[in-house]
C-alpha cells in the first residue's frame, strides 16, 4: 500500500473527501514549486498532483499550457522535475502524483522513468494521452515499481468501459467532469453529481473529479458525490499572477490560504 492508497483509506475511514491541488513543476520557478507544495500540504491538501511540463499538453487548457511553456523555456525537464520531487520529499510525506504525457516516459524508457520517479518520491502517475488499450506495458512497469497508475474516464465513457478502466486503475479513478480541456469554469454541468454517482457504483476504487473546479462553493457542492476533488488551473493562475505582482513569499501564502479554504469546503 503506497501513500495514495493509505491516504484514501484514512479518508474513507473518517468519511472525508480528499483535496488534490495541482501545480506545474518549475512555474514560476523550481524553488517556488517546492515551497508552494509544502505550504499546500501544511494547509490541508491530502494529495498533490505535480505537472511534468510537456510541449504538447493536449488535455490542458490555456492556463496550464502557458505554465508548461514557461517552465520549459526555463529548462524544465524530467531530471529537474525529479530533483524538485526529491526536495519536497526531504520535508514532507504527502502523496505526490506525476501528471504528464507519454512522450517523455517513452523517450527515457519505461523502466528508467519508473525507477527515477519512485526513487525521487513519486507515488503515482496520470498520463492522459496514453489510451487504455495501449497502456499495458506502462501498467506492468508501474505495478512492478509500486507506482499507482491512475486512469481517466469521462461523462460519455460507456459503462462497460468504465468497469474495465476502473479495474485497471490503481490509487484512484479520475473522473473528468466535462468533455473538454482543463480550465476554471464558472458553472459545472448540472448532471455532474449524478455522473459521479454512476461511476462510483461501477468502481471499487476511490473516484476523484477534476477539470473546471475552481471555487470552494463548487468543492462543497461535490464533496458528498466524490471521494476526491482536484483543483488545478485556478491555483496555477493564482500562483503565477501573485508571484509576478508581489513576489514568492506572498504568492505561496496566497495559494496556501486558498487551499485551506478549499479543504474546509470538503468537510
Amino acid at each position: 500500500m503506497n501513500r495514495i492508497e493509505k491516504r484514501f483509506k484514512e479518508l474513507t475511514k473518517n468519511k472525508e473527501c480528499a483535496l488534490i491541488p495541482f501545480v506545474t513543476a518549475g512555474d514560476p520557478t523550481p524553488d517556488v514549486t517546492v515551497e508552494v507544495v509544502l505550504e499546500m500540504a501544511r494547509q490541508g491538501a491530502d494529495i498533490v498532483e505535480l505537472g511534468l511540463p510537456f510541449s504538447d499538453p493536449l488535455a490542458d487548457g490555456p492556463t496550464i499550457q502557458a505554465a508548461s511553456f514557461r517552465a520549459l523555456e526555463q529548462g524544465m525537464n524530467p531530471e529537474l522535475y525529479f530533483q524538485i520531487v526529491e526536495q519536497i520529499r526531504r520535508h514532507s510525506d504527502i502523496p505526490l502524483v506525476l501528471m504528464g504525457y507519454y512522450n517523455p516516459v517513452l523517450k527515457m524508457g519505461l523502466e528508467t522513468f519508473a525507477d527515477m520517479a519512485v526513487k525521487a518520491g513519486i507515488d503515482g502517475t496520470i498520463i492522459p494521452d496514453l489510451p487504455f488499450e495501449e497502456a499495458e506495458a506502462w501498467r506492468k512497469v508501474a505495478r512492478e515499481n509500486g507506482l499507482s497508475n491512475i486512469l481517466l474516464v469521462a461523462p460519455n465513457t460507456p459503462e462497460g468501459r468504465v468497469k474495465k478502466i476502473a479495474k485497471a486503475s490503481t490509487g484512484f479513478l479520475y473522473y473528468v467532469s466535462v468533455l473538454g480541456i482543463t480550465g476554471a469554469r464558472t458553472e459545472l454541468p448540472p448532471e455532474l453529481a449524478q455522473g459521479l454517482k454512476k461511476v462510483k457504483e461501477l468502481s471499487a476504487k476511490p473516484v476523484a473529479v477534476g477539470f473546471g473546479i475552481s471555487r470552494p462553493e463548487q468543492v462543497k457542492a461535490l464533496r458528498d458525490a466524490a471521494d476526491g476533488i482536484i483543483v488545478g488551473s485556478a491555483i496555477v493562475k493564482m500562483l503565477y499572477e501573485s508571484y509576478r505582482s508581489h513576489g514568492k513569499e506572498a504568492a505561496v501564502k496566497q495559494v496556501g490560504t486558498f487551499v485551506s479554504d478549499l479543504k474546509k469546503a470538503t468537510r
